[in-house]
């Protein structure tokens, strides 16, 4: 062998060697690290659903909310209409008074 093939072998059986110890995981290994992030996932889950349910719930008190302000809007219109009829009486009414 030249002497630059024997400085050079150590150095390739080295790193043939950490490529080869640095492998895989274990199966175990890979099941822990899944089940705790599959643990974070649930959790998220779980808010996720409860924050849903108060969006749902925030959403229909709205619509009844928005229902009865559109049924107090027709009864105030009712009201005004109402009441410029009575104000148109009470100044015909008035007027007639002033004439006689």
């Amino acid at each position: 062998m030249s002497p630059s093939m024997t400085k050079l072998a150590p150095a390739v059986v080295m790193l043939v060697g950490a490529l080869g110890l640095g492998g895989c995981a274990t199966k175990g290994f890979v099941r822990e690290q899944v089940a705790a992030v599959n643990q974070r996932v649930d959790g998220l889950e779980t808010k996720l659903q409860a924050t849903d349910t108060t969006a749902q719930q925030a959403l229909s008190e709205a619509q009844a909310a928005s229902g009865q302000a559109q049924q107090n809007g027709q009864r105030l219109d009712q009201l005004n209409a109402r009441v410029d009829g009575v104000e148109q009486q009470l100044q015909q009414a008035q007027r007639k008074r002033a004439r006689n």
